[in-house]
């Protein structure tokens, strides 16, 4: 039997291994795995990031591209890969609102992947057709209330985050919204646009365009706080349904048993990135507010944000197989 003093010699010598390691760390490419198609709302937030983390370790960071079941493709690739910190996913909302529509996940985000950072914070914005007679939040919600089931908003799909939006909005505010699924974001802005749907809640950076051009008018934020992009218009809760939040996120996570050591290393890394002024203006200017917390708060938001979809997503009955 091995004395207490051999053991806590054998501790110590694994944790200055692993010291040593996240100290050179990374000595090869990092391979960032975005589980969304190129030009989505998750993949400019990774690209932006992974340049500037590139720079600061003088190692290329590779963007794979791995689409698929609402991002699930891309996360178990993931949860399989060697836990070494050289392959590693940019998560989203999606990681959090999957367990609650796809009953044969084969991964649990909270069980099988660590929380590295919470990256950015991407506020969709509520906003309707110009001709409904709705000029804020407080006259949507009266005229829903007047007719039941007559307010049309589209989404991206169901399940997704501007679905899971609206059902938390209709929740939230006693309402009969009806749900208009598109297959994608691009159709569904375009037929609120056309004035064929009223409504829909779409990422600020898709909807700039057309706000400044008068086709769409914003009527509010999901997020808790203003967006800096649209600082003049007010968040969904201050106008009018006090307790309302529907943020979406962009973060960082590893296979779960990647070493505390590199997790921490990687961490840095990351909140150096976000400090960078020109990393900072450009995600500001895809309408992403940077974050940048620890491993531990990212972790506790993350089963937070798990426990809170549920809800909405079973309020909605909504699964997908």
């Amino acid at each position: 039997m091995k004395s207490l003093t051999a053991v806590l010699l054998g501790i110590s010598v694994t944790y200055s291994a692993l010291a040593a390691d996240s100290a050179v760390f990374p000595e090869k490419p990092v391979t960032m795995v975005v589980p969304f198609a190129a030009g989505g709302s998750v993949d400019p937030v990774a690209r932006i990031i992974a340049q500037r983390m590139g720079e600061l370790w003088q190692q290329p960071v590779v963007i794979l591209n791995r689409p698929g079941a609402g991002g699930n493709i891309g996360a178990e690739a993931v949860v399989r890969a060697t836990a070494d910190g050289y392959t590693l996913l940019i998560g989203s909302t999606a990681l959090a609102i999957s367990p609650a529509i796809y009953p044969k996940l084969t991964y649990e985000a909270g069980k099988d992947l660590a929380a590295i950072s919470q990256m950015v914070v991407t506020p969709n914005v509520l906003v309707v057709h110009p001709s409904l007679p709705a000029k804020d939040v407080k006259a949507i919600l009266a005229l829903a209330k007047s007719a039941p089931g007559r307010l049309r908003s589209a989404s991206a799909g169901t399940g997704s985050s501007n679905h899971l939006a609206l059902v938390l909005f209709n929740m939230t505010g006693g309402l009969n919204i009806a749900h208009i699924p598109y297959k994608g974001a691009a159709p569904a802005v375009a037929d609120v646009v056309g004035g064929h749907v009223d409504m829909t809640f779409v990422p600020i950076p898709a909807a700039l365009p057309l706000l400044k051009a008068n086709r769409l008018r914003a009527l509010g934020v999901t997020t808790a706080r203003r967006s800096s992009v649209i600082s003049e218009v007010p968040t969904i809760a201050e106008a009018g349904l006090p307790g309302y939040e529907a943020a979406s996120w962009v973060g960082m996570l590893a296979p779960a048993a990647t070493p505390r050591a590199i997790i921490d290393r990687l961490n840095l890394t990351v909140s150096e990135s976000l400090r960078t002024p020109n990393v900072r203006e450009a995600l500001l200017k895809a309408g992403a507010e940077p974050v940048g917390d620890s491993p531990q708060q990212f972790e506790l938001t993350l089963r937070q944000e798990i426990v809170k979809w549920a809800q909405v997503a079973k309020a909605a009955g909504e699964k997908l197989d």
